[in-house]
C-alpha cells in the first residue's frame, strides 16, 4: 500500500524558514514525480515544486521559485521542501503528491495527509 505522510509544518514567524518531509513508502517510486502542493482556507489547491524521483530534475511555480527548495534522498525514500524567507501568505496546509509517469494518463493520484504551516507577521 503506497503512504505518504508529511511532517514538519508548525509556526514559524515571517522571514523563517521550515523543511517539510514527505515519507514515501509502498513501491519503488522510480518512475515517479514527487510533488508538493498548497491549499489555503477558501483557495483552490495551487503547485508548489515538484521533483523526479530517479532524475533528479525539479519544477517551481513562479512565486516560490528561490525561496523554496525540492530535494528527495533516495535512501531515505524521503522527498523534502525546504521553505525559507516565509511570508504570511505562504500559510496553508501542504501536502505531498505522487505521479507515476507511465500511467496512462500520468497523474498525482496518490497524497499525503498534509501538514500544515502558519506565518505570522
Amino acid at each position: 500500500q503506497v503512504q505518504l505522510v508529511e511532517s514538519g509544518g508548525g509556526l514559524v514567524q515571517a522571514g523563517g524558514s521550515l523543511r517539510l518531509s514527505c515519507a514515501a513508502s509502498g513501491r519503488s517510486f522510480s518512475s515517479y514525480v514527487m510533488g508538493w502542493f498548497r491549499q489555503a482556507p477558501g483557495k483552490e489547491r495551487e503547485f508548489v515544486a515538484a521533483i523526479t524521483w530517479s532524475g533528479d530534475n525539479t519544477y517551481y511555480a513562479d512565486s516560490m521559485k528561490g525561496r523554496f527548495t525540492i530535494s528527495r534522498d533516495i535512501a531515505k525514500n524521503t522527498v523534502y521542501l525546504q521553505m525559507s524567507s516565509l511570508k504570511p501568505e505562504d500559510t496553508a496546509v501542504y501536502y505531498c503528491a505522487a505521479k507515476d509517469q507511465s500511467g496512462r494518463p500520468p497523474r498525482y493520484n496518490y497524497w499525503g495527509q498534509g501538514t500544515q504551516v502558519t506565518v505570522s507577521s
